[in-house]
């Protein structure tokens, strides 16, 4: 297996229940490298080029309304398997669904504010960490 590395976002309802700590803290006890975080709000504009790939589908307009809504807190990761280790510990989109234990599972509230965002694979996670980090703000510290 590889190191890999991948993008989570605390989605704007994650971080109106102040879980953002309980959630970095679920991240770094499952062995992820924290290589970057910030606390930023994405415009509409930036949503949309953000969430692009899913322009077209039904939920686009509401998924890209609901992360421009407040603040985020996007978190570049590094693990071996980033990618699949990073969507098993966050589990599925919709809570009612997602096993006992995953961060959705313990914070978000439904499908459409499900906590937290995960790349779904390597290329994505690559594209998605350039979006809101430089090369400079991925400084390998270790």
């Amino acid at each position: 297996m590889a190191i890999e590395r991948t993008l989570c976002i605390i989605k704007p309802d994650g971080v109106r229940s102040g879980n953002i700590g309980n959630i970095i803290a679920h991240i770094q006890k499952e062995g992820f490298k924290v290589l970057s975080l910030k606390m930023t709000r994405l415009t509409k504009q930036a949503g949309g080029v953000f969430y692009e790939v899913h322009k077209g589908r039904p939920f686009y307009d509401e998924l890209v309304n609901f992360m421009s809504s407040g603040p985020c807190v996007p978190i570049a990761l590094e693990k071996e398997n980033a990618i699949a280790e990073w969507r098993r510990v966050i589990g599925a989109t919709d809570p009612a669904e997602a096993d006992p234990g995953t961060i959705r599972k313990l914070y978000a509230k439904n499908k459409g504010e499900n906590a937290v965002h995960g790349s779904d694979s390597v290329e994505n996670g690559k594209r998605e960490i350039g979006f809101f980090f430089t090369e400079q703000e991925l400084a390998d510290l270790a």
